[in-house]
């Protein structure tokens, strides 16, 4: 084949570390729409963000050019220092280390789509 063809959903889920504030629920649609503008600058395409005052839920079609570790390396560093420019309060914010992803059936993608919606 004399190209790459790749279509892959992943469902990549993370925390804050437990001493940094919480992401006030006014924040949350700008720190949604920032790590949008992340991933596409990574090549790939959010399908929906959404999270609690704790964590977030990311579904996103993977590009054929990131591993995964890599693409939620990036979201996380610069949310993380974008985060920071908002206001004191999360001067000290940070995510925690770890994540999990999976990769989501297209048989599925409605209902991950409503589960991380709600």
């Amino acid at each position: 084949m004399s190209q790459s063809l790749t279509k892959i959903y992943v469902h990549i889920v993370f925390h804050i570390k437990s001493t940094t504030v919480p992401i006030s629920s006014n924040d949350k649609p700008h720190l949604y729409s920032y790590i949008r503008t992340v991933l596409a600058d990574r090549e790939s395409i959010p399908i929906e963000i959404n999270g609690t005052s704790d964590h977030i839920h990311i579904l996103c079609l993977l590009s054929k050019n990131i591993a995964i570790s890599k693409l939620v390396e990036d979201i996380k560093r610069h949310s993380s220092r974008w985060i920071k420019t908002l206001d004191d309060k999360y001067s000290r914010f940070a995510w925690q280390r770890g994540y999990a992803a999976f990769s989501v059936s297209q048989s599925v993608l409605e209902k991950t789509i409503n589960y991380i919606k709600n």
